[in-house]
């Protein structure tokens, strides 16, 4: 008997593409706890109910006397033969180069998520317009729908976190010590001297009167926003010092951690991943459960964000959405890379461990999976790298930030995602955070990290240009060969005796699937190679004029009856013996 437990990895990316694209239109203010359910009550197996749960999420939202206004559709974009097809089915996404879900209002594209076969930033951002083109007609039914329910909406008023009058009081107290502060180029040093700044302010004010003190910190988030604006747009400079489109300090190596299958350490400013890939068999896989039965899934990518690499304290429980979601947005990325299984029969599983973290770990964990791949001899079709975009907007004035810190994910208008290979994406995530992101800026930002991502990728490949060609030494290698179906019981025995008695006499891993295909697995060759010959020797036929040493079974009077091979007996004649 089966019962739903804690959702699963699908239905947490799910969650995440629902609300990541509806939760910045709630209205400023908006304190109430607002909880939103999909149910799957019937499936197909050919159409992923996920856009379905958006626009029907949306929809809910907007026929509710919540203060939603702006209701979102949401699109999903394949590529099958260079053309375009909306909503493609599962069979569909199975051969297609992109696949990507677009989410918008009916003025602007909201949120972007995609895996694709390195597919070029042109065809991407035409993709993304077309989808918002569909996305609109999605939008106008849900306003048709409230037209016709008659609901009246409650007019939200957001309650005033200070007056304008406190605003410029403070402002002028502490501009100047306060944007120096925000220069520090350290994210704990600058968090130090902007705290600096703001409890001298904070001193200067009756400590009875919390009200007034609890606005005043307020402010200070507000006026690191607005100068973090004005040195971008006016200044083009940022608060480390770089320049707009300029990639923090890389720092690459691999091979670090003696007894793992592959390592790396990849640094980015004050971002740093220690990643590890671990080969395994068959049986290593992750069964995944989804309504539309069971599979095994080869390649895992687990991220992992423990609370020291932000210098915090935190129980470690299991991961959580994030960590979830980052794991699966680099397992995107890197999947189209891997070698063929005919090729690579492994199992294989990357964990990506954040050290600290000022900014774009999930990029990070791309650069470093792809390092770490490549240390452990994965003959990957080209390397990985991953870069975050950024962007500061006022009015008609825009910058786009290459490798945002933490601070600029914070306090800008966009995260946008992009990972790839020299010759295209393979994985994008964009989450925009206001209205009237216009196709040329979109364009902007995918054409300056692609120079972003040419320039991680020459890093990379000076310290490791190729993966290497011998496996770890403590890595399983992988011998495969091919028995007859109806040789299968030889090998296995009678309750599983025969293969037992392999398994113990060699030490290796020895799987067999259905269609005759073994796979031994040991890291001693001379052992996995007496496996082999065991194996030949239960499933060998008996060939015409041969000479076998036998073992005789019984004796009768006309001749003996000999075992030449296992399960095959044969009769030599009274006159031959």
């Amino acid at each position: 008997f089966k019962r739903e437990g804690r959702p699963t990895e699908k239905e947490t990316i799910t969650s995440r593409l629902i609300d990541r694209p509806l939760r910045p239109l709630f209205p400023p203010g908006y304190r109430m706890e607002t909880q939103v359910i999909a149910l799957v009550l019937s499936a197909d197996g050919e159409n992923d109910p996920d856009i379905l749960a958006i626009n029907g999420a949306s929809a809910a939202l907007v026929l509710s006397e919540i203060p939603f206004y702006n209701p979102v559709g949401a699109v999903r974009v394949g590529l099958i033969d260079g053309e375009i097809v909306f909503n493609p089915t599962n069979s569909e996404r199975d051969v297609s180069d992109l696949d990507l879900v677009v989410v918008g209002t009916e003025e602007a594209v909201a949120m972007v998520e995609a895996g694709a076969n390195e597919v070029s930033e042109d065809v991407i951002l035409d993709c993304i317009f077309k989808a918002h083109e569909v996305i609109r007609t999605i939008v106008h039914a849900q306003h048709e729908l409230f037209r016709h329910s008659n609901l009246e909406k409650p007019v939200w008023e957001a309650p005033e976190a200070y007056s304008k009058e406190l605003f410029e009081t403070v402002k002028a107290a502490v501009y100047g010590d306060f944007k120096k502060a925000l220069f520090t180029k350290e994210k704990f040093a600058r968090k130090a001297a902007t705290k600096a700044v703001q409890q001298a302010y904070l001193d200067t004010l009756p400590e009875e009167d919390e009200e007034t003190r609890g606005k005043v910190k307020k402010i200070f988030d507000t006026l690191e926003d607005e100068i973090l604006r004005e040195v971008v747009l006016k200044e083009r400079i940022r608060f480390d010092s770089r320049s707009l489109a300029e990639i923090r300090d890389i720092n690459v190596e691999t091979g670090l951690l003696p007894r793992t299958h592959g390592s790396a350490l990849f640094t980015r400013g004050e971002t740093q991943a220690l990643v590890t890939a671990t080969l395994g068999t068959r049986r290593d896989a992750q069964i995944i459960e989804e309504y539309e039965g069971e599979s095994l899934q080869k390649f895992l990518l687990h991220y992992n964000f423990p609370p020291f690499s932000v210098g915090e304290v935190r129980f470690l429980r299991g991961p959580g959405r994030r960590e979830i979601g980052h794991g699966v947005l680099a397992r995107r990325a890197m999947t189209p890379m891997l070698p063929h299984e005919d090729d690579f029969p492994y199992t294989v599983r990357v964990v990506s461990d954040i050290m600290e973290s000022n900014g774009s770990s999930s990029m990070a964990t791309v650069c470093g999976a792809s390092l770490a791949l490549f240390d452990a001899g994965v003959p990957m079709r080209a390397p990985v790298a991953g870069v975050a975009m950024g962007l500061i907007k006022v009015g008609d004035d825009y910058a786009v930030l290459s490798d945002i810190a933490g601070q600029e994910d914070h306090h800008g208008d966009m995260d946008f995602k992009v990972a790839g290979t020299r010759d295209g994406i393979t994985a994008l995530q964009m989450d925009i955070k206001i209205a009237g992101v216009s196709p040329e800026i979109m364009g902007t930002a995918l054409a300056q990290a692609k120079v972003g991502r040419m320039h991680i990728l020459d890093i990379m490949e000076r310290h490791l240009p190729a993966p290497k060609e011998d496996l770890s030494r403590y890595a399983p290698r992988l011998y495969t060969m091919e028995i007859s179906k109806d040789k299968i019981r030889n090998v296995i025995g009678p309750g599983g005796k025969t293969i037992r008695s392999i398994i113990e006499e060699t030490g290796c891993d020895i799987e067999i699937e259905n269609d005759g295909n073994v796979i031994i697995a040991s890291p001693d060759q001379p052992a996995a190679q007496r496996a082999i010959e065991i194996i030949e020797s239960l499933t060998a036929e008996p060939e015409m004029g041969a000479v076998y040493n036998g073992k005789v079974t019984r004796v009768e009077g006309f001749g003996a009856f000999v075992e030449i091979l296992p399960g095959t007996e044969g009769l030599v004649h009274i006159s031959e013996l």
